[in-house]
C-alpha cells in the first residue's frame, strides 16, 4: 500500500522529514517496505534560482548573444553569455549556474559547465520555460514578476509539490490503516499529536431525490447516499491528479477521481453513480437469482451467484457491491447528475463474492478487511464537498443514512499489571492509559490499575485483553524493552532422525538420478482404492473423482504419466512424498509413503546410443542404493505380494513391509490409459524413519585386501527365483562371501522347456588376508554342489 508524505501532513502537522516518519512507521508495526521521491517535474528544479540581469551587452564577436552579468543573491557577480532575443538588464529570471542538471521538455538532461562562447566567458545559462520542465515555449528566457526575490531556489518560487512516497506492507489485520487517516492516526499515537479532519460539506439528513430501499441488512448493515445535480464531468484539477498519480491511481475524470481520493484518503470505498441512469430513481440494496448475467465494467459478462448482494434500481443491477461497477451505470463524460453511496458490507460476504468472481480492486480489499461503519456519512460529505469544489453542482435533498442496527463498539477490560508482564517492561498506569486514549480507545471507567474500554468498530483487530496489550506495546515502543544480560529458556531438542533432513537427503539423491518430484491431491476416486472396507470418504465430495482419501500413491502417479504421455513427454522418473488413509476399528490412520515411477526410455536418445527401456532391474537398483544411502540392511526378501503389480520384490522384515516394488499390471495401467511399461516402487517412509532411528554409525576400516569376482551360468527350473540362489548362497558361505548379483536371466533357444538361465557373480574378500584361488575353488565348489542339491540346478558350461 502507497501513503504520501505530503498527503499525511495534511492531517498532521509535524516537521519530521519522511526518513524519520519511515523509521516511525516501520517501529509501530507498519513496516515501509520502500521510501521513494517523486517530482512533479523531472529534476525537480534542483540547484536553480532566482537572479537579476544587472547589465545586457551585446556579443563583441556574435551578432545574435548577448553578455550578461547576473547577480544570484550572494557576493558573485557571474557573467553569463546568452542567446535570448527577450533579454534585458533589470529583468528576475531563473538562473542555472555552474554543475546545475537542467531537465528539458526534449532531450536529455545536461550539466552546466563554464565555457567559453564566441572567446567570452559564461558561467552559467539563464533558462526558458522547456529547459527546464516548467512549459512547452522556447520563444525566449522566462521573465518573473520584479517582485520575485532574487537568490531564492526556483522550486521553492514555483511551490512544486515534490513528495515522498512509502511502501508499506500492510498486515492482513490492520484494515484500520489501509489510509491516510488511519496511518496518520498511528503517527499521531506515536508523537502524542493531534488529528486535523478534512473539510466536508454542511448537509443535513434527509431524503433525496433518489429513493433507497436495503433488502438485506445483515450483508449491508448501513447504506449512506446523497445526489450532487449540475455537475461537469471533466479532467481533475492538477492537484488532485498528482496526489492519486503519486500513490500509483490512474485519474479517469474529476467525479471517480475524488471517489478513489476519499478511499485513500478516508479509508471508505465510494460508488458514482449517473443517476439519470437509475430506472424509477429508486435504488433497491439486494441479492439477485443464481446465474443472473451482469456486465462489470470491464465489459464481461459474469453469471452472479445469489449469495452476491447487488446494488439495483427498479428494473436491472447497477453494481456488484463492495466490489465492482456495472457497464451501463457509471459517470461518463455526459453525466450531469451523481448519485453518490457511501456503504458498510459484511466482510465475508464482499470475500465470498469478490474470490467466486476473481475480482480484487481497491474498494474489496477494504470491505473484505473490515471497513469502519462509524465513516459512511463523514466521507459522504467529503466526497460532495469535493465534487462540488471541483465539478460543480449542487446538493439536492440530504443525506439518506438507513441504520436499522448500529455496530456496537467492543468492550473490553485490560490490566495495567498484565500489560506490564506480558510486554516486560515497568510501563506506568499513566503511561498505559495515555497511550490507549491516543489510539482512539475510550476509557469508560478505571478501577486501580484496571480499565473499562471502548474500542471503537473501524479497530477490527482489537477485541480482547492480548490485543490492547498488544497496542500499548506497538505505541511505547518495541525498541524501548530492554533485552536483560541473562535468558532462560528450555532446551527442546530436536527428534532424530530430523524427518525433514532425511527426506531433503533422499529427494537429492533422487534428483540427482534423473526424477523429478511431483505432488498430487490426497483427494481421489473411490475406485482407486486397495482396501475398500478401511476407505476414508468425504461426506462432501466434490465430485465423484475426489469422493475418497487415497490409499496408495499409484493411481495418481499413473495419471500424472498419462498426462506427460499425452504431450509427448514419455521419458519419465517421478517421485512423490505423501500421504496414505485408513480407516479403521480402532479409528483413522494416516501412512507417511514415498513412490517412484519410471516409464518410457532409460536414456535420453543420442546419435551414438541406442534407445533402451527402462527395466526392473534400474528400478532395483535405485531401490538399493536408496536403502544403502540411509543405511538400512539386513531385509527380508521375498515375492511382492501387492495387487497393482504384475511381478516385483517385497523387503520386509516380518510382517513390516518397508518397500514394494515391481512393475504395474496392465489392468492398472489401462485404468489410467498409460502407454507401455511402468515400474513402480512404494516405500513405507514410517518404517523407514523408524528403522534409521535405531541405526548404529559403526566406523569400519577400509579392507587392505583385494576382492575376488568369479562368475556361474545356473539352469534352474522356471519357478525358482534369485532369491532362492541368493539365500542358498549366503547359507553356503558366511565368512568371505560379500555379495551376489544376477546379471543376466535368459528363457528361450537351446534351454529345456520349463527351464531357465540364471548368470550370477559372486564377490569374495577377507578382511584379514589375501584369498588364494584354492580358497576360492573350494567355496565355489560348495556352492555348486548345494545348488544342485537343494534347487535341482544344473551348473552350465
Amino acid at each position: 500500500m502507497k501513503i504520501s508524505y505530503n498527503w499525511l501532513k495534511d492531517f498532521l502537522k509535524t516537521d519530521k522529514t519522511p526518513e524519520e516518519i519511515s523509521t516511525i512507521l516501520t517501529d509501530i508495526g507498519l513496516e515501509v517496505e520502500s521510501l521513494e521521491y517523486t517530482e512533479s517535474i523531472p529534476g525537480g528544479l534542483a540547484g536553480l534560482v532566482i537572479a537579476e540581469v544587472l547589465s545586457c551587452e551585446p556579443h563583441p564577436d556574435a551578432d545574435r548573444l548577448k553578455v550578461t552579468t547576473v547577480n544570484k543573491g550572494d557576493d558573485e557577480i557571474l557573467q553569463v553569455v546568452c542567446g535570448a532575443p527577450n533579454v534585458a538588464k533589470g529583468q528576475r529570471v531563473v538562473l542555472a549556474g555552474v554543475g546545475t542538471t537542467v531537465h528539458p521538455i526534449e532531450g536529455e538532461p545536461f550539466k552546466i559547465k563554464k565555457s567559453k562562447i564566441r572567446g567570452q566567458v559564461s558561467e552559467g545559462m539563464i533558462c526558458a520555460e522547456d529547459e527546464i520542465g516548467l512549459g512547452q515555449s522556447h520563444a525566449g528566457i522566462m521573465v518573473l514578476p520584479d517582485n520575485a526575490p532574487i537568490g531564492k531556489a526556483a522550486s521553492e518560487y514555483f511551490e512544486l509539490d515534490n513528495d515522498a512516497v512509502f511502501e508499506i506492507g500492510l498486515t492482513p489485520n490492520r484494515a484500520d490503516a489501509a489510509s491516510h487517516l488511519g496511518v496518520a492516526r498511528d503517527i499521531a499515537a506515536f508523537l502524542r499529536a493531534d488529528i486535523a479532519m478534512p473539510q466536508v460539506a454542511e448537509v443535513a439528513e434527509g431524503a433525496g431525490p433518489i429513493g433507497v430501499t436495503v433488502e438485506d441488512t445483515t450483508l449491508c448493515p448501513r447504506y449512506s447516499s446523497l445526489t450532487i445535480e449540475g455537475v461537469q464531468v471533466a479532467e481533475s484539477p492538477k492537484w488532485l491528479r498528482e496526489r492519486l498519480l503519486s500513490i500509483g491511481v490512474r485519474p479517469i475524470n474529476n467525479v471517480v477521481d475524488i471517489t478513489n481520493y476519499v478511499l485513500h484518503e478516508l479509508g471508505q470505498p465510494l460508488h458514482a453513480f449517473d443517476s439519470d441512469k437509475i430506472a424509477g430513481k429508486q435504488v433497491i440494496v439486494k441479492t439477485l437469482p443464481e446465474s443472473t448475467p451482469f456486465v462489470t465494467l470491464d465489459e464481461v459478462e459474469r453469471k452472479l451467484s445469489a449469495r452476491d448482494l447487488m446494488i439495483c434500481d427498479a428494473e436491472k443491477a447497477l453494481c456488484i457491491a463492495g466490489v465492482f461497477g456495472g457497464l451501463g451505470s457509471g459517470v461518463t463524460e455526459t453525466t450531469t447528475s451523481v448519485f453518490l453511496e457511501s456503504a458498510y458490507f459484511n466482510a465475508v460476504s464482499v470475500r465470498k463474492t469478490s474470490k467466486f468472481h476473481a475480482l480484487k480492486t481497491d474498494a474489496s480489499f477494504r470491505f473484505e478487511r473490515g471497513t469502519d461503519p462509524d465513516m459512511t456519512v463523514f466521507a459522504l460529505k467529503r466526497a460532495a464537498h469535493l465534487i462540488v469544489e471541483v465539478a460543480g453542482g449542487k446538493i439536492e435533498g440530504g443525506v439518506s443514512d438507513l441504520y436499522p442496527s448500529p455496530v456496537a463498539p467492543f468492550n473490553v477490560r485490560v490490566s495495567g499489571d498484565h500489560v506490564r508482564k506480558l510486554i516486560g517492561a515497568d510501563i506506568s498506569d499513566q503511561d498505559i492509559r495515555s497511550i490507549i486514549e491516543s489510539l482512539d480507545i475510550r476509557v469508560v471507567s478505571a478501577e486501580g490499575s484496571t480499565l473499562e474500554l471502548e474500542v471503537p468498530p473501524y479497530r477490527v483487530d482489537v477485541t480482547r485483553e492480548v490485543d490492547i496489550i498488544e497496542e500499548v506495546l506497538r505505541i511505547y515502543g518495541y525498541n524501548q524493552i530492554e533485552i536483560k544480560q541473562q535468558l532462560k529458556a528450555s532446551l527442546n531438542p530436536s527428534p532424530k532422525p530430523d524427518r525433514e533432513l532425511v527426506q531433503n537427503q533422499v529427494s537429492d539423491l533422487l534428483i540427482g538420478n534423473g526424477f523429478n518430484e511431483i505432488l498430487n491431491n490426497s483427494l481421489t476416486r473411490s475406485s482407486y482404492a486397495d482396501k475398500e472396507e478401511e476407505l476414508v470418504r468425504i461426506l462432501n465430495p466434490l465430485s465423484s473423482d475426489l469422493d475418497t482419501m487415497r490409499q496408495n500413491l499409484l493411481f495418481q502417479g499413473l495419471e500424472a504419466i498419462a498426462y506427460n504421455q499425452k504431450r509427448k513427454m514419455s521419458d519419465l522418473r517421478l517421485f512423490e512424498f505423501g500421504s496414505v488413509y485408513f480407516s479403521t476399528e480402532a479409528g483413522y490412520r494416516e501412512e507417511k509413503h514415498l513412490a517412484l515411477f519410471m516409464a518410457g526410455n532409460a536414456y535420453a536418445e543420442q546419435w551414438n546410443n541406442k534407445a533402451e527401456k527402462v527395466s526392473f532391474y534400474q528400478l532395483k537398483g535405485l531401490v538399493d542404493g536408496l536403502l544403502s544411502r540411509l543405511n538400512i540392511k539386513g531385509l527380508q526378501v521375498s515375492d511382492a505380494e501387492a495387487g497393482h503389480l504384475a511381478y516385483g520384490l517385497s523387503y520386509h522384515r516380518g510382517a513390516q513391509v518397508f518397500v514394494n516394488f515391481g512393475a504395474v499390471s496392465r489392468k492398472a495401467l489401462k485404468t489410467t490409459d498409460v502407454q507401455g511399461e511402468v515400474f513402480y516402487a512404494d516405500f513405507n517412509w514410517d518404517l523407514l524413519i523408524k528403522a534409521i532411528r535405531k541405526n548404529k554409525i559403526v566406523y569400519k576400516e577400509v579392507s587392505r585386501f583385494p576382492s575376488v569376482r568369479r562368475d556361474l551360468a545356473i539352469l534352474v527350473d522356471r519357478p525358482v527365483g534369485f532369491i532362492a540362489l541368493k539365500s542358498l548362497a549366503e547359507k553356503t558361505e558366511r565368512k568371505i562371501l560379500q555379495s551376489v548379483n544376477v546379471f543376466d536371466v535368459y528363457e528361450g533357444e537351446k534351454i529345456p522347456e520349463g527351464k531357465k538361465s540364471y548368470a550370477l557373480s559372486f564377490v569374495f574378500q577377507d578382511e584379514e588376508k589375501t584369498l588364494t584361488d584354492k580358497q576360492i575353488d573350494s567355496v565355489i565348489q560348495k556352492l555348486i554342489v548345494n545348488f544342485e542339491k537343494e534347487l535341482k540346478a544344473e551348473i552350465r558350461k
